[in-house]
Order: structure tokens, then sequence, then C-alpha cells
């Protein structure tokens, strides 16, 4: 199968001073830059744009590579020519959202007003800026309509979030391994890493850019998250209780199991590679989220025109999947077109992010006859 090849990050910078985005919470916000790459070519109509949305750690970096990388962007298992997003066919575009670290403002960013990184004094950011302030990216590129969006986890969030906020953008909105709130468990397993960052000594209330990092508070807050993305099934068949010296047994509570030096080596690198405090804006964004903060869900989808797919993992147990029959079921009652899907895997939260034919053939389908009814 042809391959993208290589491709290159964009940024936009828009809401310059004085007037800024203005944010869920009433503040403003700006200037604010954009990090994004576009897969495919627009045609000429301009109607056959898809805009991915990338789950809690996830970046612009889609799909392809970059110059130098061994490793493609995160999903390009499904963006690609012949792919499920088939870029011979469709104009991918996928954006940092504000809050992250990875090219979008956020608060690790310089605060123009003191030329010092923003840190604490960033601003609360929500799911519902997030979208936002993609909007701003859209229209900067010209598109009216999307033929699409999609994501899963927090992108998840994040499409539910564009359909509601800006309906007549959305033709369709593909939702997968997320749910239409944050329930208390969710919000609690997001607690105990917030916690592990902020009981680093290295955190220092946020201001530790130019110093030391408080990498151990983030790995360990890493560590917790990735169980939660994994299944039972998954880590049994993938370390057992394999022990990495058979030979040695002891108190010295050095790393003895292999899932034991596999969560290690899951903290170290994340360390290297996203920001502290951004960790804690960013999953405090997903637990204020809530659509039914002021309508019932029976009465959010009543005009809602776009089609869905929902898609939800059997091993899931982060988000399962009773938790989006409520969200399915709702849309049914408003007469939406909605396609609802399990798929068997064992790969628990994750299992987007794997080659995975069944995800791979029914987004595939669904956006084929998105085209054909358009």
């Amino acid at each position: 199968m042809k391959e993208l090849g290589f491709v290159e990050t964009k940024y936009f910078t828009g809401c310059e001073e004085p007037h800024g985005l203005v944010l869920k919470s009433g503040e403003k916000l700006g200037p604010i830059t954009l990090a994004y790459e576009t897969y495919g070519s627009l045609n000429q109509d301009k109607s056959n744009a898809i805009l991915i949305l990338h789950a809690l750690t996830g970046d612009a970096h889609a799909a392809g590579k970059h110059k130098g990388d061994t490793k493609p962007g995160w999903w390009d298992i499904m963006i690609g020519p012949g792919k499920a997003f088939d870029t011979d066919k469709y104009f991918v575009i996928c954006s940092n959202v504000i809050g992250g670290c990875k090219g979008s403002t956020g608060p690790s960013s310089i605060n123009p007003k003191t030329g010092k990184p923003y840190g604490l004094s960033f601003p609360v950011i929500t799911i519902q800026d997030m979208v936002s302030a993609q909007k701003l990216l859209i229209e900067h590129l010209g598109i009216e309509k999307l033929l699409s969006i999609a994501g899963g986890s927090m992108g998840g969030s994040q499409a539910l979030q564009w359909v509601i906020q800006f309906p007549d953008m959305v033709h369709s909105a593909i939702t997968i391994a997320t749910n239409y709130r944050h329930n208390a468990q969710q919000i609690a397993l997001h607690v105990v890493g917030r916690q592990a960052i902020m009981s680093d000594p290295e955190w220092r209330g946020g201001d530790y850019y130019g110093k030391t990092i408080p990498s151990r508070g983030l790995a360990l807050a890493r560590m917790i998250g990735h169980i939660t993305y994994m299944s039972e099934k998954s880590m049994d068949e993938k370390f057992g209780r394999k022990r990495i010296n058979k030979e040695k047994i002891g108190y010295d509570f050095s790393v003895d199991f292999e899932v034991e030096n596999y969560l290690k080596y899951r903290g170290d690198s994340f360390v290297q590679r996203f920001d502290a405090n951004a960790y804690l804006y960013l999953t405090k964004a997903v637990d204020y989220f809530d659509l039914t903060e002021k309508k019932p869900l029976n009465e959010l989808f009543k005009d809602i025109k776009t089609k869905f797919l929902v898609i939800t993992f059997a091993s899931d147990w982060l988000y399962p999947s009773h938790q989006l029959k409520e969200l399915v079921k709702a849309l049914k009652a408003n007469d939406v077109d909605v396609s609802d899907v399990e798929i068997n895997s064992d790969y628990g939260h994750d299992a987007f992010l794997i080659d995975n034919p069944g995800q791979t053939h029914v987004v595939a389908h669904f956006l084929k006859r998105m085209v054909r009814e358009k």
C-alpha cells in the first residue's frame, strides 16, 4: 500500500490582541497558535475535508513521517492512500489542541504580557474552547462544512462538542471509545495522576520552566494512565507474571516483573515529550466535559442533522460500551442517523490506536456512504 511519505507541521496564529479567543470561562486568550497537519488535497468545492481530533496526549502529527523520524504519526494505520481515511479521496486535517504542548498555545507557551511561560497563569481550558479554536483553523482553510469529524477518547469528546456547538458545519461524526461526560470513576483516575504531578517537589506550583522538571510525578501519572488504556487480557498475554531475572527473588524493590519494566519505560519516555502542566490542564478539561450540563441528553440532539458512527470496544473498561448506549439511545430517539458498532478486541481502550480490521472497515464504509448520500 502506498504511504504518505514525509509531512510537515504547519502553524496558524489568530486572535491577536486586543481581541483574543473568548473562552467558556469568560476570559480571553490571545494570540493563539495551533499546530496542524494536512494530508491529501482539498477538492474544488471544498466538500471532502475531514477533521481528526486527537486523544489526551496526542498531537497534530497523525500520519506520515517527519524527516529524520523512524516512526509515523499516531494514526498512520488509519490515514493515508487506500486507508480508512483515504487521502486519495479526502482532505484530512489534524490540529494540536490549545492547552497542549506540541506546538499549540498552552501553559508552556510564552505569555506575551510577561515574556515568561504562562505556567498556572494560563486560563482554564475546556473541550468547548478547543473546538472554538479548531473552528478558526477550519475557517482559515476556507472550509465551510466538514464532511466528517473523527476522534477517539478525548478526540471523541471534541467530536461530540463540535456537533453541539457548530451543527451546521458538520455533515457526519465518528466517535470512538469515548463518553458524553466523565463519570466519577473516570474523574477519580485523573485526580490520582494530577496528584502525582503536584506532589513532586520539582513541580514548584507549576513554575518549573528553566529548572528541573517534575519528571517523577509526570512519569507516575503516565504509568497510572497507561494501566487504564490496556485490558486485563492484553496485559496478561503480554506480560503475565514474567520476571526480568528469574534467578533473583528479593525485596530490594527494584524492577522485578516485566510489567514493571514496561510501565517504567512508558513513564520515562513520556517525560521526554510532554509538559506536566499541560497534562494537568488537559485532564481537567476532560473531567469538566459534560454535554448534559445545561440540557438533558434526549434534548441535545432535537434538531441535529449530523450523521453518526459510534464505535466502542468490548474490552474497554475505561470507557465501557454501556455508557455510549445512552448516547445512541438519545440519538435514535431524535431520529438522528446513527450506526452503533461494538468491536471485539482484547486491547482495551487503546484498541482504536492499533491496526484493527473491524475499525478500518466500518470507518471506510461509513465515509463512502457519507459521500454518496451528501
